[in-house]
């Protein structure tokens, strides 16, 4: 009896068993030696949100990349991190982001960082900072890296940056690691390679000398703008060449010298200069004095493209009796003849002038500042230039906000970038139309027509920027199409002679905020 007790005891106890462990909590529970992964959801107070020190901050939307969600920002850039706390721990306790990780960022590396000299192209010396015992290229970090680097110094620090690598002083970035990976400054779609026609054309390297690089020709010839398309279009895309410097074309005079005129003549907008005042590849085969001063789009974009140069006044001008200096005003360095208008002429012209500031007329003339219109001058009133909304190549073209920095308003997108200019043209001539948006006073073409201006009220400060009398104004409390893109703070008050002519010529204005 009790054997048969103890044996069905034994049973009961085995079904027990098999029940409990048929459970699988039950069962984990008996397993002490591999007890189950535990979970912990993470709570605000385990993320570090940083400070409200970013541009965007307290915007009503998280602007830091590590947080994803409908709470968060359409454009994030890792500028950002850790500088929007409020909004994203508003979101996050709210439920509209996610906590993405520390690692979280908007850009991600595809391959491996080269390891060799030989993965890496170094590029050339073109750069203004080549040479000087430190690497300005920014793809490279490290203590042998300059401290402030520029995107248009991007592969033309080849020799430091190289010695600098080698020496284990600087190190490729996670984002640069060959040269496709390279951000082009200029879009290509925004460049005109031109056709094919030079001698040289099709022969795997770029022979205009618009480009460098080392892709380029060892040697470039003025004749070839413009008439090597293929090769150059294929290295610009393959990142062995970029655009060159404005310095690096031959250009007689500085843009801003130069009054273009109107687009009245009856070729203006057919893509080649018909002003007889400039010369090149870009000019049209047959010239007439009437065109002067009366084809400003096409000239211009040839003088910026460096297929014209600007030489000076021609045909009509030539003949041009400038008389004496028996004017009140002569000698004074401005032209105040009313016969003549540019930047080089007097903001206030009298019929009792007419031939009798012959010097500085003349002077004005051959700088390209004055431009003869004949007796009925002073009556005279040019055009002004249309504004120009560009095209839509920009990433953001046709998303219905408008994304070119050279307007203001409702419609425009809060976050602007140099690099958008002129590329979203389609939403920013609807919205301009709607009148949500406005075209902001310096790049309008009517102020740059009111020029010259009176600075005297401003202090401009020293020039002993490092950028300082590069014909561009370095000063970031200035804003307009003559002010540089990248711009430092170091360089406050020190750029005083680029500034300068800048805001008397009407391209540049001090910001609101300045």
């Amino acid at each position: 009896m009790k054997a048969m007790q103890t044996m069905l005891g034994s049973v009961a106890l085995s079904l027990v068993l098999a029940a409990t462990l048929a459970t699988p909590t039950l069962a984990q529970k008996l397993d002490n030696k591999n007890p189950p992964p535990t979970t912990t959801a993470t709570t605000s107070g385990d993320i570090d949100f940083g400070d409200d020190s970013g541009q965007w901050a307290n915007d009503g939307e998280c602007d830091d990349p590590r947080f994803t969600g409908t709470g968060s920002a359409s454009e994030l850039v890792d500028d950002d991190i850790l500088k929007d706390a409020t909004d994203c721990q508003a979101a996050y306790d709210a439920g509209t982001v996610t906590f993405e990780g520390e690692d979280a960022s908007t850009t991600t590396a595809t391959t491996t960082t080269p390891r060799t000299v030989d993965d890496i192209a170094f590029g050339d010396d073109s750069g203004e900072w080549a040479n000087d015992g430190e690497c300005d290229d920014p793809r490279f970090t490290g203590t042998g890296a300059a401290s402030e680097q520029l995107t248009e110094d991007v592969m033309k620090d080849a020799t430091d940056c190289q010695a600098a690598f080698e020496a284990g002083t600087v190190t490729l970035a996670e984002d640069s690691t060959s040269i496709g990976d390279v951000e082009i400054a200029t879009p290509i779609d925004a460049i005109n390679f031109g056709d094919d026609s030079s001698e040289w054309a099709k022969d795997e390297e770029c022979d205009d000398p618009r480009f460098t690089g080392p892709g380029a020709a060892a040697e470039q010839l003025d004749a070839d703008i413009e008439k090597d398309a293929t090769d150059c279009r294929a290295a610009y895309e393959a990142g062995t060449v970029t655009l060159a410097g404005e310095g690096d074309i031959p250009v007689t005079v500085t843009l801003p010298d130069i009054n273009f005129g109107d687009d009245s003549s009856e070729w203006a907008n057919d893509g080649e200069c018909d002003d007889p005042r400039f010369a090149g590849a870009g000019s049209a085969s047959e010239l007439l004095d009437a065109d002067i001063g009366k084809d400003a789009t096409d000239c211009q974009a040839a003088l910026n493209a460096g297929t014209v140069s600007f030489v000076g006044e021609g045909g009509a001008a030539a003949d041009v009796d400038y008389g004496d200096d028996t004017s009140e005003w002569a000698n004074d360095g401005e032209c105040d003849d009313p016969r003549f208008s540019g930047t080089g002429v007097a903001s206030e012209l009298l019929d009792g002038d007419i031939g009798h500031d012959a010097t500085d007329c003349q002077a004005a003339v051959e700088a390209g500042t004055a431009t003869y219109v004949g007796d009925s001058g002073a009556a005279t009133t040019t055009a002004v230039a249309e504004f120009d909304f560009g095209s839509d190549w920009s990433e953001w073209a046709n998303d219905g906000e408008c994304d070119d920095l050279r307007f203001t308003g409702e419609g425009v997108d809060k976050k602007l970038l140099s690099e958008d200019m002129y590329g979203d043209a389609t939403d920013c001539r609807e919205l301009e139309a709607a009148g949500k948006i406005s075209i902001r006073t310096v790049y309008s073409p009517e102020y740059a027509a009111g020029a010259p201006y009176d600075s005297s009220d401003i202090d401009f400060g020293d020039n002993t920027s490092d950028y300082a009398d590069d014909d561009q104004c370095d000063d970031p409390r200035f804003e307009g199409p003559g002010v540089a893109f990248t711009l430092l703070d170091s360089d406050l008050l020190h750029d005083s002679a680029d500034c300068k002519d800048a805001y008397e010529n009407g391209t540049a204005v001090l910001r609101e905020d300045a």
